[in-house]
């Protein structure tokens, strides 16, 4: 299996975020899916929400229940993880007021969501979302952007697409309507195979070493955002 760039990033950006949390505190990882990353807060009070509608494997959740609608106190958490969720809120707005409202004053929040990615866990795909999105949403909810980053660098941007592209260019020329032109661009990218092969590894080998991000664009962006 190819390493995946955003998957290394992603976890040493949560595990980062833990480390940043005083010890036993209270921390909701929404939408948390499997509870891949539960073992970063081994030292916190660890709870999950999500509502559990998709077709794919859960682990068991604390609460199980729509975002917008979470079953705990007003101020009930220290800290929250909201990564790679948004985009699967038809009402994202509605979900973060919610979010604030279970907060304490003060309460720190990771987020990632993408900014390019092709449509997964469907029907519950609604949205991409740029750094400004991300800032008017939060600040919105009433919330403070404290810091706003790529998650990964453009070598990881590069890495997805060329996974993709792999995965998905036509392999007949008839697929491509025919003609001289098809015919030679699959041809090339029948050729370009081992190449774009060696350039996954690669991509994939410099973004976890160092996120270059001179030019290009992420695939997803991270934030730390705090109650206000």
């Amino acid at each position: 299996m190819s390493i995946n760039p955003s998957r290394v990033w992603l976890k040493r950006e949560i595990e980062a975020f833990s480390a940043s949390l005083p010890k036993g505190s209270r921390v909701l990882d929404a939408g948390a899916g499997n509870q891949i990353y539960k073992s970063a807060f081994a030292d916190h009070v660890y709870e999950a929400a999500d509502f559990e509608k998709v077709d794919k494997e859960y682990a068991k959740s604390t609460y199980v229940c729509d975002l917008g609608e979470i079953p705990v106190p007003d101020a009930f958490f220290d800290a929250i993880v909201f990564s790679q969720v948004m985009e699967h809120l038809a009402n994202p707005a509605y979900v973060l007021r919610e979010l604030n409202r279970v907060s304490k004053p003060g309460a720190r929040m990771f987020f990632s969501a993408p900014l390019v990615y092709e449509e997964h866990e469907k029907p519950f795909d609604f949205f991409r979302y740029t750094q400004f999105g991300v800032r008017a949403l939060f600040e919105g909810a009433g919330f403070r952007v404290e810091r706003l980053f790529w998650l990964e660098g453009y070598m990881g941007s590069l890495n997805y697409l060329f996974k993709r592209m792999l995965r998905h260019w036509p392999r007949n020329p008839r697929a491509l309507g025919g003609g001289a032109a098809a015919w030679i661009l699959v041809l090339l990218l029948m050729g370009l195979t081992p190449v774009l092969k060696i350039l996954v590894y690669l991509t994939a080998r410099c973004d976890i070493r160092h996120r270059y991000q001179d030019t290009g664009f992420p695939l997803n962006y991270g934030a730390i955002v705090v109650k206000e």
